[in-house]
């Protein structure tokens, strides 16, 4: 939801500064494709450059972790023993518990319990880019759809209004997928994106008339 609400607000403020400079409907729709390819890359970029981090992080971690495993059986055992015990098991059933789960997989055991890291949750980069860079496009392409199709003489409202129904559109799916109020949600993403594209419209008829 996050990068296809950055793909259609990038992209939307992004063509009605354009539009706003007087530019024609070609070198609009360039434009749009531009930001559209530029910021998915950018997405991904970033996205797999921060994972990546998070990556080495998780796999320091589990190095070491490793190593005291090698070295301290016995105390690392103590030390998942007793996060069992502050979790609420009983000394005994604790120690039950770790001993097992020990003998099934030590590291993973302490991945888990101790480092909070689990296969299912390891950081993957490239999936990661790759979502990112999905989504932003999938929300880009719709701005740039209006750009492309609606008639010249109402380019600048049709891209602004239909644009923010975009958004408030995903604002509410978010909201109501994560139990928040879908009003507010809506509001919250459509209010915040129209102060973007009047920013970035207003500047775009400054620099067209500076142009002139």
């Amino acid at each position: 939801m996050l990068g296809a609400n950055d793909g259609i607000l990038s992209t939307a403020s992004l063509l009605l500064g354009v539009a706003a400079a007087q530019a024609t409907r070609h070198s609009l729709v360039v434009a749009g494709i531009a930001g559209l390819v530029g910021g998915a890359a950018s997405m991904a970029a970033g996205e797999y450059v921060s994972v990546s981090s998070q990556a080495d992080s998780e796999t320091a971690d589990l190095k070491k972790e490793q190593q005291e495993l090698e070295t301290d059986a016995a105390g690392e055992h103590a030390e998942l023993a007793g996060i069992y015990v502050r979790r609420g098991l009983t000394p005994a059933l604790a120690e039950q518990v770790a001993t097992q789960l020990t003998a099934r997989d030590a590291l993973g055991a302490h991945a888990l319990d101790e480092l909070g890291i689990s296969e299912r949750g390891r950081a993957r980069p490239l999936q990661a880019a790759g979502a990112s860079a999905v989504s932003f496009a999938c929300g880009a392409v719709l701005p740039l759809a209006v750009a492309a199709l609606a008639p010249q003489n109402v380019l600048i409202p049709a891209i602004g209004v239909l644009s923010l129904a975009f958004l408030a559109l995903l604002g509410s799916i978010a909201a109501s997928v994560g139990g928040a109020r879908v009003s507010v949600g809506a509001a919250r993403v459509t209010v915040l994106g129209a102060l973007a594209m009047a920013l970035t419209l207003g500047i775009g008829a400054l620099v067209g008339r500076l142009g002139d």
